[in-house]
């Protein structure tokens, strides 16, 4: 039996730190292949010599292994401290999935994922992780640290999240961004899992919560999560469809042809807006398809993390 195939086949909060930690696996066999070659599969106890350092610790024995210089890393050292947020809005739980599985995610499974697998390349560095998780109230937070029972702590966070959802009516994300930045007193990186939606669009407001979220010198990264075929591409056929707002109840009945050209250029013109804002205040913007994999998550990480260090 194929125990990874039947992993990935299995309802996926039951094995959510596994498939976290099968989806690091392969991506760091495939780091060898990209620009992060100091990134290697010891990279829990080592961290690449660089010249002028003192040799004590070189790993004499990896060297004969790799060719390359590594120094060991010990317990006590904590590079990077972080703090992912999950927007848990009624919204994250499109697409509808009656059962979360690797290839069958909304945005609300594929944010939690995601930031389990971020979780474990960190917990593999021994990073410290904070978690924030906000909805139409502020649900959950948790400060940066890197022990064992921290992080399970977190995982079953996350299982209780996708487990169960959300039906607030408005979320006023920016009214919860300056909570948690009030709470974010280290510097530290920040990652922000939203699609963005909000009933109220009151985006001066939205902005300077995230340059709050910059202050005290914070790095932050957004996360755009959206299910391409539908909320980018507004793929729904011919026949006639009855389309309701998650959060509000609202609905209209259309032909979604009828409207896809108009549909499709309004949301392109809203993402390239949210990209030039995001780099006039040197906020990282990532777009992200929720049926993608996460190889843009990952990857986006390691750039951010070799840039802040």
């Amino acid at each position: 039996m194929d125990v990874r195939s039947e992993l990935h086949k299995a309802q996926l909060f039951q094995n959510l730190e596994l498939l976290a930690n099968q989806i690091v696996e392969g991506f760091i066999s495939g780091i060898h292949k990209s620009p992060f070659h100091g990134f290697s599969a010891e990279f829990a106890e080592h961290k690449i010599y660089n010249s002028g350092e003192s040799t004590k610790h070189i790993d004499w024995k990896l060297y004969a292994k790799t060719d390359r210089l590594y120094t060991k890393k010990y317990e006590d050292e904590t590079n990077l401290r972080c703090h992912m947020i999950l927007d848990n809005s009624a919204s994250m739980y499109y697409p509808e999935v009656k059962q979360l599985e690797i290839g069958n995610l909304n945005k609300i499974g594929f944010g939690v994922l995601a930031i389990a697998a971020l979780m474990q390349l960190l917990k593999k560095q021994r990073d410290a992780v904070g978690l924030s998780i906000y909805s139409d109230t502020y649900d959950f937070h948790a400060s940066e640290k890197n022990s064992e029972r921290h992080f399970q702590m977190l995982y079953s966070k996350l299982n209780e999240v996708a487990l169960t959802q959300n039906q607030s009516e408005s979320t006023k994300t920016y009214t919860f961004l300056h909570q948690i930045a009030e709470k974010i007193h280290r510097r530290s990186m920040i990652f922000l899992f939203t699609d963005m939606f909000q009933t109220e669009t009151e985006e001066e407001k939205l902005f300077e919560a995230l340059r709050h979220l910059k202050y005290n010198k914070h790095a932050l990264a957004l996360f755009h999560l959206l299910d391409h075929e539908h909320e980018l591409h507004f793929d729904f056929g011919s026949t006639p469809r009855r389309f309701v707002d998650v959060e509000t109840g609202t609905h209209v009945d259309l032909y979604a042809d009828s409207i896809k050209k108009a549909y499709a250029e309004k949301v392109s013109e809203y993402q390239e807006h949210l990209k030039m804002k995001c780099a006039q205040y040197k906020i990282k913007y990532v777009d992200v398809d929720v049926r993608s994999d996460f190889s843009r998550v990952l990857n986006s990480f390691m750039i951010e993390r070799q840039k802040f260090l």
